[in-house]
């Protein structure tokens, strides 16, 4: 119950009677941010980000999920200029190119340098986080594992994978088959059907099936192995290092030009590439920062695998490429 004295009553009376407005009580601006599942779950980045960001922003930091990676894109092409997002955070550089034709994503504003394996200079894209993607093993169950695409694709190995439509690693692996083979991938993805368990939407459900034992291998990243090591003190996942070379991932984000808190957008995007958001990457998304922290990466990474060949399709030839490496495929999966 709302109690109020003689002398404030007597005030509002007056106040009112003068046609005075009682003074508007600020609300707090609310950032709402489009990612993917994993980066929200309660294991993932999105909790820490959240309360280290919303401590200096006198804002409420809002992380919707949308699915994987690649159904983020999906999703900003459906809804355009009529989305609640200011920000989209998770796409990569084989979705770049398709997102920014859009015209949804605006300038980010923001410089390096970014410790990458690659230059980076897009004006619409802030890479926030890097990997390699590659076959997850479990070395007491599987000891003994094939060096390069093709003698995966002739074992017989199971492997479970993702759809290259929804998730960004199972375009990832698609774009992979394609840099590191060209003309052969249809020959691979033929050999290899008769390898893949299941196709799952995303990332979080391949893994959880071979984590349950239900496949041999598992598409995800070269330092998915140091979550069992740092997290769970468990040595027995391992990545497998391939003779053609790794695919190479950067996650961006991104400010949507239809924003309406374009000035919490940019401060949120500047935030991205410093240490409270960086320093939480590794051992939250587990993959490596796009600034190195100050004190280096955990114990732990140093005994990842590092590819000696490094795949990356530019921008614009991976948008090229997309559709026909998807319907390869899908049509060598359907038959």
């Amino acid at each position: 119950m709302i109690r109020r004295t003689a002398t404030g009553t007597l005030i509002a009376t007056c106040a009112a009677a003068l046609g005075l407005a009682a003074p508007a009580r600020a609300e707090t601006p609310v950032l709402t941010v489009l990612t993917y599942d994993s980066f929200v779950s309660e294991w993932g980045p999105g909790p820490a980000i959240e309360q280290a960001f919303e401590a200096e922003c006198a804002c409420d930091l809002r992380f919707v999920a949308g699915g994987d990676g690649a159904a983020l894109l999906s999703r900003l092409m459906l809804e355009g200029t009529r989305s609640e997002a200011d920000v989209v955070l998770g796409l990569d550089t084989n979705l770049t190119a398709a997102a920014a034709a859009t015209g949804l994503i605006a300038p980010h504003g923001q410089t390096g340098p970014w410790d990458l394996p690659v230059a980076w200079d897009d004006p619409l894209f802030l890479p926030y986080d890097w990997g390699w993607f590659a076959f997850v093993h479990d070395t007491t169950r599987t000891p003994q594992v094939p060096g390069s695409l093709m003698a995966l694709a002739e074992s017989d190995l199971k492997v479970v994978i993702q759809d290259p439509r929804s998730s960004t690693p199972g375009l990832g692996l698609v774009m992979w088959v394609q840099a590191a083979l060209g003309d052969r991938a249809p020959a691979f993805w033929a050999a290899l059907a008769d390898n893949i368990v299941t196709v799952t939407p995303g990332w979080s459900e391949a893994y959880g099936l071979f984590l349950e034992g239900e496949a041999d291998l598992v598409l995800s990243y070269t330092t998915s192995p140091a979550y069992h090591l740092i997290a769970e003190g468990d040595a027995t996942k391992a990545a497998v290092a391939f003779a053609e070379g790794h695919y190479l991932q950067v996650e961006v984000a991104g400010k949507l030009a239809a924003t309406d808190q374009p000035d919490l957008a940019d401060r949120f995007l500047a935030f991205v590439g410093t240490p409270a958001f960086q320093s939480v990457i590794p051992t939250t998304n587990w993959m490596y920062p796009a600034r190195q922290p100050e004190g280096g990466l955990p114990a732990g990474f140093e005994t990842l695998i590092r590819p000696d060949i490094s795949l990356l399709l530019p921008a614009d030839q991976a948008q090229a490429l997309r559709g026909p490496a998807v319907d390869a495929w899908r049509t060598a999966l359907s038959q």
